[in-house]
């Protein structure tokens, strides 16, 4: 079709680069955020933080700590969906991405299934909070007016 606005062309080298990239982003500013977490309440950071879902809760410090860092990380990620994926329409598809792979992630390391409640709850509200904040970022910017040349006409 030659009269569309943009060309879908399937590029599977770009899918999966921009995968690896948001996964970088994610563990990235995870782990910057867990730092500053850390270092609010000096303790020592580890794996465990990352991938252990019986750190996550509201009984202890560490854990509404670790939550929130959670939370600022998912909107960390919004930026990072806006600025390298720039679609609104894969906002979802980018972010369950993300988290399907940090699922598979915690289960390897915890040799079991994720099965607390509060882990899921705020991988949940995490996806929420990067698709939506994520999607709209790109929209704005998808939705940006188009400069046009306001040079004079040139009389012949």
């Amino acid at each position: 079709m030659a009269g569309q606005f943009r060309s879908y062309v399937w590029d599977p080298i770009l899918i999966i680069s921009q995968i690896l990239l948001m996964q970088a982003i994610y563990y990235s500013f995870l782990g910057i955020w867990l730092a500053v977490v850390d270092s609010v309440v000096q303790s020592s950071p580890g794996l465990d933080q990352i991938f252990s879902y019986e750190i996550l809760g509201f009984s202890i410090l560490q854990g509404r700590l670790s939550m929130m860092a959670f939370i600022l990380n998912a909107l960390t990620c919004a930026l990072g969906l806006l600025y390298f994926i720039r679609r609104g329409k894969q906002c979802l598809d980018f972010t369950v991405t993300v988290h399907v792979f940090h699922l598979l992630g915690c289960w390897i390391y915890n040799s079991r299934f994720p099965t607390t409640l509060t882990w899921w709850l705020i991988n949940i509200v995490c996806i929420a909070l990067m698709a939506v904040i994520g999607e709209y970022l790109c929209m704005r910017t998808e939705l940006n007016e188009i400069p046009l040349n306001s040079a004079p006409k040139s009389s012949v």
